[in-house]
């Protein structure tokens, strides 16, 4: 057992991922042809003359973005329609032939600008997906794509990720399947930024497997060596001795716990970014509502606050700006994180053994790692207030560095000479924050009960309450497990749709 052990924490993260994981919450901008035709998806024979925002403003879009604590910003370069937001040389369908700047304009050097100057980070999605191309569906398709994406990669700065969607419709067009060249793209990225994270249909990060903002209780970073290919993660299983077949994909509740590794003997660490609309739709629609802040707060702990990184779409109105309701909404969610992180409680003293290494808890204060000694088979970091204090949330974070090894841990409340447990969990990873019923205490410990090995922590602080925790869905089990099946409903869909049409015009995979 101590041979896997060492094996599962032998996989850490590279220097892209960790960037991602602590950057935590950034967000999505969905812009483009089908906001002017109050679509989700085009067909590629929009008329560019329609693209005409007539106050668009990428320093509001930025303002309102960092006033919520995002950390940068991804933007729909190309949808799926193949208009281009750029002044691209390979293709009619973009921003040149609108009336927009009568055709000057360069949305996405704008945004790259709007980033420097608010201290935001920019990233870029590019639709593999072209409807308006031609050569789509043809080997041509691939030169064509990586034009695209070299253009983007070298004139408009860093990028700390390029986002690719997986999406594959050429059945609705009659035309074959479009074999996209993943390993020739990721190399083109790789080459061109090196520092660049590969996200959604890439090495670096992985979809949580839902677009509702819904988060494993336990999310793993340590994964089976899953292939990343068209939106679906494949399955990838061994045979135990006695004939049943392990299956994970992305949808799996249970990606990485030891029940799961045990089965398989190829890991890579493979974090979840919760991609989801502020509203209903990707694109902006005037019918529709933000949600509400509760919901928002709600998927604000479970995802950053649950070792995933949230990628939170807010779509731009037909003006080019993000809209009134949404800006209001945003900042209302802005207030209620500052609110219930405004004051956070210090730690007078910890009783627990000196660390690995002569490092002790206060210099973990200081910005160390503390990696406390088993007592009775767990780890205690008993902590003491200099009074009592009515707290209500715990952040954790591991050192990843060292991987994820706490898989389950207890805290509890000390008041004078009593305690009682107050919050159990499973994982922590990056980051965990820990809600709890609002209780009065003069201190807590932290109680590691099963861990890969040691546990090495980097961060360990205490908050005392502003009595507005978000509500909790009672339902959010069911509602789990509702989107885990609609996805799956939809995938064998989409299977017999493509089965359908490559049996009416022959084998369309050639």
């Amino acid at each position: 057992m101590e041979d896997s052990l060492l094996q599962y924490v032998s996989v850490v993260p590279n220097a892209n991922q960790k960037h991602l994981e602590k950057m935590g919450f950034y967000a999505f901008v969905h812009f483009g042809m089908n906001t002017f035709y109050n679509r989700e998806w085009g067909d590629g024979k929009e008329d560019p003359r329609r693209f005409c925002p007539t106050d668009l403003d990428t320093d509001q879009w930025c303002d309102v973005l960092r006033r919520v604590g995002a950390r940068g910003v991804i933007l729909t370069a190309k949808h799926h329609d193949g208009f281009c937001l750029w002044p691209t040389a390979t293709t009619e369908h973009c921003i040149r032939n609108s009336p927009y700047k009568d055709g000057k304009g360069d949305i996405v050097a704008e945004l790259a600008q709007s980033c420097r100057k608010f201290g935001l980070e920019l990233g870029l999605y590019l639709s593999p997906w072209d409807r308006n191309a031609d050569c789509y569906g043809s080997d041509a398709y691939n030169d064509v794509y990586c034009a695209q994406l070299e253009e983007l990669l070298t004139g408009y700065g860093p990028l700390f990720t390029v986002w690719l969607d997986g999406a594959c419709g050429s059945y609705m067009d009659g035309k074959p399947v479009q074999k996209y060249d993943f390993g020739r793209y990721f190399d083109l990225i790789h080459r061109l930024q090196p520092d660049c994270a590969i996200s959604n249909c890439g090495p670096d990060v992985r979809w949580v497997g839902n677009e509702a903002g819904i988060c494993r209780a336990s999310e793993w970073n340590v994964v089976p060596a899953f292939q990343f290919d068209l939106q679906k993660v494949q399955d990838n299983s061994q045979q135990q001795a006695d004939g049943f077949a392990v299956n994970v994909d992305v949808v799996s509740e249970d990606l990485g716990s030891r029940e799961v590794l045990s089965h398989f003997d190829r890991f890579i660490w493979y974090p979840a970014e919760v991609d989801v609309s502020i509203r209903r739709g990707w694109f902006y629609h005037p019918n529709q509502k933000p949600r509400s802040v509760n919901n928002l707060l709600n998927i604000y702990y479970a995802s950053v606050g649950g070792n995933c990184m949230l990628l939170l779409n807010i779509p731009p109105d037909c003006r080019g700006r993000i809209a009134d309701a949404d800006v209001k909404r945003l900042d209302a969610l802005a207030a209620r994180i500052d609110s219930a992180f405004a004051h956070r409680i210090e730690i007078a003293r910890a009783d627990c053994p000196d660390a690995k290494d002569g490092m002790s808890w206060q210099d973990m204060q200081t910005g160390g790692t503390y990696s406390p000694r088993a007592v009775a088979d767990t780890y205690r970091i008993e902590m003491r207030f200099d009074r009592p204090y009515k707290a209500d949330k715990v952040v954790l974070a591991e050192d990843i560095d060292y991987s994820q090894r706490i898989e389950r841990y207890a805290i509890y409340a000390i008041d004078g000479a009593r305690e009682r447990c107050v919050y159990r969990g499973t994982t922590v990873g990056h980051k965990k924050i820990a809600l709890f019923r609002p209780t009065v205490c003069d201190g807590l410990a932290i109680v590691v009960e099963q861990c890969r090995l040691e546990p090495y922590l980097e961060t360990v602080e205490v908050y005392e309450t502003d009595n507005r925790q978000p509500r909790q869905n009672p339902f959010g089990k069911l509602i789990r497990w509702i989107h885990k099946l609609n996805y799956q409903v939809y995938v064998a869909r989409t299977e017999r749709a493509k089965a359908r049409e490559a049996k009416k015009g022959g084998d369309t995979n050639k």
